[in-house]
């Protein structure tokens, strides 16, 4: 046990911390500062406590909880550990509370007319984090086929936005309309009986997914430019990528079954869900995009 003469008071220690009695007391009950009681019952301080009581009002001051702080304290936690926890917290809650904020005035901003509207889409998908699952599950029901780790990834960062940290009004309301094309059966039930279908037809969706990206990649500088769709390498790369899956060749005949393949690409709720994937992300052109034009090129050569 501490001596007299070895040791503090409680309310030598609030004068060396400028800590409230009352608050010395409370870490004490809750374990965060050590104490022993003197034969007169009274509690008695290490001259460490000091210096553990100031990191324990910093870290509070920083808005730690007790729980935080008691694992730093106790060494299970460094203090950049837990420092960095509740700053990735707080960046949670500030990214939540800039969607409210936008979905707010997004409805504040309609007019008279599209308010209630707007209200409705906007209450359905209240949280950013549980309306971009929705739609990583409505791709999930559509990718029936074996896919790479690499590839899989790569398109759902594609075909589903990160909801924006600081999303305008717009914004918000183009995320909803995402979500609500997601929750379209007869759109979900169409995309996912034409994946099946290829499924049955296709050697290798990895390959296909493959060559279509190249035919993407060629396509895009024309979507960016906003040219007319229409025959070129484009065309010819997007076509020899589903003719080598499917151990054909770019003949007329095939081009014309290709373009009853690529129906669903078609769907103008499909191209719909594009738009807004750019309206979200800011981005010149989309995949979804570039798929549209490059199967618009196809009708145009069919159809010449």
């Amino acid at each position: 046990m501490l001596l007299r003469d070895e040791s503090l008071g409680i309310g030598e220690l609030a004068r060396l911390t400028g800590a409230p009695v009352r608050t010395i007391r409370f870490y004490c009950d809750e374990g965060l500062i050590t104490s022993v009681r003197s034969t007169g019952n009274h509690r008695r301080f290490g001259h460490e406590a000091v210096e553990r009581l100031v990191l324990v009002r910093r870290l509070r001051a920083l808005g730690l909880g007790l729980t935080a702080i008691a694992h730093v304290l106790s060494g299970e936690r460094s203090m950049a550990e837990a420092v960095s926890a509740e700053r990735a917290a707080l960046d949670a809650r500030l990214a939540e509370l800039a969607w409210r904020r936008a979905a707010l005035r997004a409805v504040e901003e309609a007019g008279p007319t599209e308010r209630a509207a707007r209200l409705e889409l906007l209450a359905a998908v209240e949280d950013a984090g549980a309306a971009r699952e929705r739609l990583v599950q409505f791709w999930r029901r559509q990718l029936v086929s074996p896919v790479s780790d690499g590839i899989y990834a790569s398109f759902l960062s594609m075909a589903v936005p990160q909801p924006p940290a600081d999303p305008t009004p717009l914004q918000v309301v183009a995320y909803a309309e995402l979500v609500r094309l997601a929750g379209d059966r007869s759109l979900s039930t169409g995309l996912r009986a034409r994946a099946l279908a290829n499924a049955r037809t296709i050697g290798d969706e990895d390959t296909l997914m493959h060559g279509v990206g190249e035919a993407v990649t060629l396509a895009a500088p024309c979507v960016v430019a906003g040219e007319a769709p229409r025959e070129g390498p484009e065309l010819d790369r997007f076509v020899a990528a589903h003719a080598a899956v499917r151990g054909r060749g770019d003949k007329p005949d095939f081009r014309r079954e290709l373009l009853g393949i690529v129906a669903a690409d078609r769907d103008p709720r499909v191209r719909r869900y594009w738009r807004l994937v750019g309206e979200v992300s800011g981005e010149e052109a989309t995949i979804g995009a570039m798929v549209a034009w490059l199967t618009d090129s196809l009708e145009r050569s069919v159809s010449r």
